[in-house]
């Protein structure tokens, strides 16, 4: 284990480099607009998701433009998402915090939110409705928190307002890990007050293990409670599905 996380290190570590090397080159050729820092942002994350070793299956059509909820397990949903499409992010203050993390996310043109707040909420949510006139989508984690995937969280309705306000799409996605034989998406979710360092060193060391990324169809919403309930439902449906769909592959794989 400790070995591999060694390995995966090195591997990130130059994924990273690389990643900053193409931000300022993007950068000294001249104005680096919102659409083209994501677009940054996605190049990246597929750096890293490679240097991580995560496969990542898709399922359904990502969509280009509106507002995209999923649940959250890991600071790994915003490689794994952002690898999949280009995207903005809501995230948590705290993310600036982190060690080279915050800066990407910043750079890639992440809106950050003081959830403690209400200030904030407002600025956040005209911003989230700025965005929605670009096209390219936001991407909003409404659980206000990840979890240990055992239930998806409630969803907070608030920031669901913009885009009912814009007259916007809105679609439902669904993140679940899926790890070797013996282990349990648990053991890669990041929750509680674990500290993010020690977690990624352990993440760093596990086994062999993929992504899979679920979106519904987009719809649109006349209140934002309605479009709370109905995404995060349509989004325990697709886990459910996901789990059901990984546990008869393994029923039909051959013996060894």
């Amino acid at each position: 284990m400790r070995l591999r996380a060694l390995r995966r290190a090195v591997a990130l570590g130059f994924a990273l480099a690389a990643c900053i090397l193409s931000y300022w080159l993007s950068r000294v050729r001249g104005p680096f607009s919102l659409p083209q820092r994501a677009e940054w942002l996605h190049r990246a994350a597929r750096r890293v998701a490679k240097a991580l070793g995560i496969g990542c299956v898709v399922r359904g059509q990502p969509p280009s433009q509106g507002l995209v909820v999923s649940n959250h397990l890991s600071y790994l949903d915003i490689v794994i998402i952002s690898s999949v499409m280009p995207c903005f992010f809501v995230s948590k203050l705290e993310v600036q915090r982190w060690p080279y993390f915050g800066e990407a996310a910043r750079s890639g043109g992440t809106i950050f939110i003081d959830r403690n707040s209400r200030a904030s909420t407002a600025g956040v949510a005209r911003q989230i409705g700025e965005r929605l006139n670009l096209r390219i989508p936001v991407l909003l984690f409404p659980e206000g928190t990840s979890s240990d995937g055992a239930q998806v969280l409630r969803f907070h309705s608030s920031l669901f307002e913009p885009a009912i306000a814009e007259g916007a799409a809105v679609t439902a996605a669904a993140v679940r890990y899926g790890l070797e034989a013996g282990r349990q998406e648990r053991d890669l979710c990041w929750f509680d007050d674990t500290a993010f360092l020690p977690h990624l060193w352990k993440t760093l060391g596990s086994a062999r293990f993929s992504a899979e990324v679920t979106f519904g169809d987009s719809r649109q919403y006349s209140d934002r409670r309605e479009a709370a309930r109905a995404t995060h439902d349509e989004v325990v449906a697709m886990r459910a599905q996901e789990q059901l769909s990984a546990f008869s592959h393994q029923l039909s794989a051959p013996s060894r």
